[in-house]
C-alpha cells in the first residue's frame, strides 16, 4: 500500500507508477558528483585505501591453473565471515549463464588476500529424463539443473554454518531457471574443521516432484542442531526475501511476493529496516521485513541500472552502498550515508575491466553484481568494509574498502617499504592485483621490503595509486628497479582527480625509460635490469610542464601532454590504459580470445620508495 505523508515528499518513477514519500523516509542520494561511462573509472576519485584482489581465474585450456574446473562462466558470488575464515560461494556454468549444467563453488581464506583453490559444494544435478515444466512445450532429456541463488549463507544464533543454492530449470538457453518451477533450494552444513555435512533440500518448488530428488529433506537428518538451524533459517522474514526469485510465487514463506530482485537489507538505528532490489529500489519496514510501508520506489537521485547494490551499516556506525552507477556495470563505486537514508558522495571502488577472455551466453562487461556480508553474517577483525563481485562474469575479485571511508589523503605520500611495520605498508595506497599480475609487499633481490608489481597475464595488468593532497606544484621522489629490461613495462602517471594523467612515463620493453609527448614517446635513458633508478619528478600545472632527474642527473623540461588542473593521484601500472569495452561495444561477446588460457613471461619491477610533497590546494576542481 502506498503511504502518503504531509510534510516535504519527492516523487519517484517505478513502471508507469508515480508514488509519493517522505523524503527523510526513503533512501535517497543528495550528492552532485554523477559517474561519466565513456571512461571504466567513470572519472570517480577513489576511495583511499581500498585493495581490489582477484581470486579465482577462470581458465578453459589449463584448467590446473583454475584449480581443477575449465567452466568459464563464473558469476554471482556471495560472502560470508565465520570462524575466523571468509567463505565465497559463486555459480557456474561451462560457457554461459542459465545454460547447464551448472554447479556452485566454495572458497576459503584467513586473510581476504590469499585464498582457497575452489571446491565444488553443490554438484550438478540431473533432471529425470521425461521431465516436463509447466508452461515450456518440450521434455528434458539427457539435462541437467543450472544454480541460480541470491542468498548463500546464513550464520545461526548457535553459531552453525550453512551455505545455500538452487537448483532450477533451464530447458533452452533463453528459458528462466528463476521462474518458481525449479527444482528447489539446497542446504548443507560448513562445519568448523573445514569439512562440509551432507546435502539436503531445505524447499522444493511445488512444480516438482519430491520424489524424484536425489537428496533428502533437512528434517531427516538426525542432527538436530542442523535441523534447528534450518527452522531458525525458514523463520526470518528478512532470509526468505532474498528467496522471492526462485521460489513459487504464492510461496508463504516470502513476505513481499513481487517479482523484484537481489533483495538485501540493513536495520537504521530506530530498529527499522531497509531494504534495496536490483535497479536501487528501495522500502523501509517497521516489522523485520514483515510488510513494506510502500512499494519499492527508485531510490531518488541514485543511477543504477539492472545489476545488483548493496548496502550495510559499516563498522564506524555510518552507512555504504556499492553499485555501478550507470546503465552499465561499470565502474564499481561507493556512497555512504550518516543516517543510512541520504547518501552524500560517490568513489570508485573498481575502475578496471579487463577483457573478455571467453564469451558467453547472457555475459556481461565489467566489476558486477556487488554482495558483501549479510548482518548476523560475520565481522571482519579489521573493521574493514568487504564485498565480493564478478569481472565480466567470468573471474571472481573481492574489495576490501577501510573504515572510515575517505577520498582526501591524510597527507603527501611518504613510504620508504622497508621502515615501514609489517602489514601496513599499503594502508593509503589503492591496489589492482590480479592473480597472475599480483600487486604485493616482498623482498627484493637485496632483501630489502618493496612493493612488487609483477605481470604474467596477457590481459591484464598490475596497479597500485597513491592518493596525494591536491596541489598545482609537486614533487615526487620514487626508487624503482626492474628486474628485467627487455619484457613488459611500467607506467608511471601522475593524473588529476578525475583520473586524467598529465604526466607518462615507461619502463618499456626495449630497454627505454620513455615519457609520453604528444603523440610520440621521449626517450630519457636506457635502464638495465636489477638496477635501481631513483627518480624525482618536479611538476608545475600552471606551466604544464615537468623536469626529470634520474640518478641525480637532471633532463631537461617536458611539457605535460594533457592539461589538467591540480595533481592527486601518482599510479604505477604494468600496462597500458584500456578502453575496450566502451557505451557503444556490442552487449554480447560470442567468441573466445586466442590464447586465453596462456601466460607471459614475468615481468617485475620493485617500487622501494614514495614520496611526494606540494603546497596542498584549500580547494579541488572536480
Amino acid at each position: 500500500m502506498m503511504h502518503i505523508f504531509k510534510k516535504i515528499s519527492v516523487v519517484a518513477f517505478l513502471g508507469l507508477g508515480l508514488i509519493t514519500v517522505q523524503a527523510q523516509d526513503t533512501v535517497r542520494y543528495t550528492g552532485q558528483t554523477l559517474s561519466n561511462v565513456d571512461y571504466h573509472h567513470g572519472q570517480l576519485s577513489p576511495a583511499v585505501g581500498v585493495h581490489n584482489i582477484q581470486v579465482f581465474r577462470a581458465n578453459r585450456e589449463h584448467p590446473e591453473l583454475a584449480g581443477g574446473l575449465n567452466w568459464t562462466y563464473n558469476h554471482a558470488p556471495m560472502l560470508a565471515y565465520w570462524n575466523n575464515t571468509f567463505y565465497l560461494e559463486f555459480l557456474s556454468n561451462p560457457v554461459g549463464e542459465h545454460v547447464p549444467p551448472g554447479q556452485t563453488l566454495l572458497l576459503t581464506s584467513k586473510d581476504g588476500y590469499s585464498w582457497s583453490k575452489p571446491t565444488v559444494i553443490f554438484p550438478p544435478y540431473r533432471i529425470p529424463d521425461g521431465w516436463k515444466k509447466e508452461g515450456y512445450p518440450g521434455v528434458a532429456k539427457d539435462l541437467d539443473a543450472v544454480m541460480h541463488q541470491r542468498m548463500g549463507f546464513f550464520v545461526s544464533k548457535k553459531n552453525r554454518l550453512l551455505a545455500l543454492a538452487y537448483y532450477g530449470i533451464a530447458m533452452d538457453a533463453k528459458d528462466d531457471p528463476n521462474d518458481g518451477k525449479g527444482i528447489g533450494r539446497v542446504v548443507r552444513e560448513i562445519l568448523p574443521n573445514g569439512k562440509y555435512g551432507p546435502i539436503y533440500f531445505i524447499r522444493y518448488n511445488s512444480t516438482w516432484d519430491q520424489k524424484k530428488s536425489s537428496y533428502p529433506f533437512y528434517t531427516t537428518s538426525k542432527d538436530k542442531g542442523f535441523v534447528a538451524a534450518c527452522n531458525e533459517l525458514l523463520a526470518n522474514p528478512l532470509m526468505m526475501q532474498q528467496w522471492v526469485e526462485e521460489a513459487d510465487r504464492n510461496d508463504p514463506l516470502v513476505p513481499f511476493k513481487r517479482e523484484i530482485k537481489a533483495f538485501n537489507y540493513y536495520h537504521l538505528p530506530d530498529g527499522r529496516v531497509v531494504g534495496l532490489w536490483k535497479h536501487a529500489l528501495t522500502s523501509i519496514s517497521k516489522d523485520g521485513g514483515k510488510s513494506w510501508q510502500y512499494n519499492p520506489i527508485r531510490a531518488p537521485h541514485f543511477v543504477n541500472s539492472n545489476a545488483k547494490i548493496w548496502g550495510q551499516k559499516t563498522s564506524d556506525g555510518r552507512y555504504a552502498t556499492v553499485y555501478n552507477p550507470s546503465e552499465f556495470r561499470w565502474p564499481l563505486a561507493i556512497s555512504t550515508s550518516a543516517n543510512g537514508l541520504d547518501y552524500t558522495n560517490l568513489l570508485l571502488v573498481n575502475g578496471e575491466i579487463t577483457r573478455m577472455r571467453y564469451g558467453g551466453n547472457y555475459k556481461s562487461y565489467g566489476p558486477q553484481y556487488v554482495r558483501g556480508i549479510v548482518e548476523g553474517n560475520g565481522t571482519p577483525p579489521d573493521g574493514n568494509m568487504w564485498v565480493t563481485y564478478s569481472m565480466n562474469k567470468e573471474d571472481m575479485w573481492v574489495s576490501s574498502i577501510p573504515v572510515p571511508v575517505k577520498e582526501k589523503a591524510d597527507g603527501p605520500a611518504n613510504e620508504v617499504f622497508n621502515l615501514m611495520p609489517n602489514g601496513k605498508e599499503l594502508k593509503e595506497w589503492n591496489i589492482y592485483s590480479a592473480l597472475w599480475a599480483p600487486v604485493q609487499v616482498e623482498k627484493a633481490a637485496d632483501g630489502t621490503k618493496a612493493l612488487a608489481l609483477k605481470d604474467w597475464d596477457p590481459f591484464e595488468y598490475a596497479k597500485a595509486e597513491r592518493v596525494i593532497p591536491a596541489a598545482k606544484k609537486v614533487t615526487a621522489e620514487f626508487s624503482i628497479t626492474p628486474a628485467q629490461n627487455d619484457k613488459g613495462q611500467l607506467n608511471i602517471e601522475f593524473q588529476d582527480g578525475k583520473g586524467n594523467a598529465a604526466v607518462r612515463m615507461i619502463f618499456d620493453a626495449d630497454g627505454s625509460l620513455k615519457t609520453k609527448a604528444g603523440y610520440r614517446n621521449s626517450n630519457l635513458i636506457q635502464y638495465e635490469a636489477g638496477k635501481q633508478y631513483d627518480i624525482k619528478v618536479d611538476l608545475n600545472v600552471d606551466t604544464r610542464s615537468y623536469v626529470v632527474t634520474v640518478n641525480g642527473k637532471t633532463i631537461g623540461a617536458r611539457i605535460f601532454f594533457a592539461p589538467v588542473p591540480s595533481i592527486e593521484r601518482v599510479v604505477f601500472r604494468t600496462g597500458e590504459v584500456r578502453r575496450f569495452p566502451d557505451v557503444d561495444t556490442p552487449t554480447d561477446q560470442n567468441y573466445d580470445l586466442p590464447k586465453a588460457g596462456e601466460k607471459d613471461q614475468l615481468a617485475a619491477f620493485y617500487i622501494k620508495s614514495l614520496k611526494t610533497s606540494g603546497a596542498p590546494l584549500e580547494t579541488t576542481s572536480r
